[in-house]
């Protein structure tokens, strides 16, 4: 969600609803509530299985795990579960019916989309209700 944020008053403004799910348990997203005190609803996918089900779960390697680890980030930890799967990041545009207008999913979870393009998009959807 980092540069998300940046554009969030303009999504709001035009209508839109943002809702964020995480590979986070509901207990590790409550801290992280608390500290960042986010204005979208945040939920939890611990078990992964929405990411599954939408085909953006990834697994990393014992070696990434360990990678993940030494980065102070403690997968297991932070989800309570142990099958180190983390969606790919992934956003959608969906109108009021459930029907996805927009879906960026890029398999390196290191490239997302960018809040420009994304705000592009939403106020093109927006003109077009």
């Amino acid at each position: 969600m980092g540069e998300l944020i940046r554009i969030e008053p303009e999504l709001l403004k035009l209508g839109y609803q943002i809702i964020a799910v995480s590979a986070d348990s509901p207990e590790f997203l409550q801290q992280s509530r608390e500290k960042h005190h986010p204005n979208y609803l945040l939920l939890s996918d611990s078990s992964m299985q929405g990411a599954m089900a939408l085909g953006i779960a990834w697994r990393l390697d014992e070696k990434m795990y360990h990678k993940y680890k030494g980065f102070g980030i403690d997968l297991e930890k932070a989800s309570g579960k142990k099958h180190h799967l983390l969606p790919v990041p992934t956003v959608y545009i969906i109108d009021t019916d459930g029907v996805i207008k927009f879906a960026y999913t890029n398999p390196d979870h290191r490239i997302r989309i960018n809040p420009e393009v994304l705000l592009a998009v939403a106020k093109a959807e927006s003109e077009n209700k």
